[in-house]
């Protein structure tokens, strides 16, 4: 399910309203607003927030959409994408609850770079522009965290791109495989995060051709097991040690 260009300001509108004490006693201790909650007279700020439901496989931002604020994701899971060359779509990353979404496209951007879609049933938590933008000018530790935030997303984003350049498709795959684990554990030997062997192809850039290869090598050699659609990791140190040069596996 897709939302407009010209949807997206309803998407919150249109949502459950706002819970005064929601940040007060919300469990994502990484939320930037959570950190910072004791911070005097920041009562406007969480009281302008807005709680957001979407269904799974919904879309709550359109890449080149006009930027109306940030997303704070309190429950669910979310893979964050972009259009690429010939208009094939890169992964760019997946959130977990606490992370922020739509902050490539915060401040001097006029549109979205990127595009959000729940592949789980999610919880989101909007903060419009006005009043976040308004928040941080006056509140100098909670516009520290925020430049903190940045400056580790551009690290991350520039030692990616850095070791994408130099890996092999083997060590592509093994590094996306990696990096889900990471992010979302497992349960019962297989990994949390239900994917097709597309996405896995989305974000580590390369071919669903190649990706379904490339599993059926790393099950092979015993490195993997797979079940339908669900893919574990059967010695997560021997996958650590084939990309230990690029020491990207280290990102959290």
């Amino acid at each position: 399910m897709r939302i407009g260009t010209n949807h997206i300001s309803n998407l919150s509108s249109e949502s459950s309203g706002v819970v005064d004490s929601a940040c007060s006693v919300c469990t994502n201790q990484n939320c930037l607003i959570r950190k910072n909650i004791d911070t005097p007279n920041i009562d406007r700020l969480v009281h302008a927030r807005k709680e957001i439901r979407c269904k799974k496989g919904q879309q709550f931002i359109m890449e080149g959409a006009s930027v109306t604020g940030l997303f704070f994701l309190l429950s669910g899971k979310v893979k964050v994408l972009r259009t690429g060359l010939h208009g094939k779509e890169q992964i760019v990353r997946f959130a977990t609850p606490g992370e922020i979404i739509g902050h490539r496209g915060f401040g001097t951007e006029e549109t979205y770079p990127i595009s959000a879609i729940a592949l789980v049933d999610c919880t989101l938590c909007y903060f419009s522009k006005d009043v976040l933008q308004q928040t941080l000018r006056e509140f100098p530790g909670l516009t520290y965290d925020f430049m903190l935030f940045y400056a580790n997303e551009l690290n991350r984003s520039e030692i990616r791109v850095k070791s994408l350049s130099q890996m092999t498709v083997r060590e592509r795959v093994i590094d996306t495989l990696l990096y889900i684990n990471r992010k979302f554990g497992q349960t019962n030997g297989f990994s949390s995060l239900l994917l097709s062997r597309r996405e896995y192809a989305d974000y580590a850039g390369t071919t669903e051709e190649q990706v379904i290869r490339m599993l059926s090598i790393l099950k092979k050699e015993g490195l993997l097991i797979t079940k339908g659609k669900r893919v574990g990791i059967s010695n997560i140190n021997l996958l650590k040690k084939e990309i230990s040069e690029h020491n990207f596996y280290l990102d959290s």
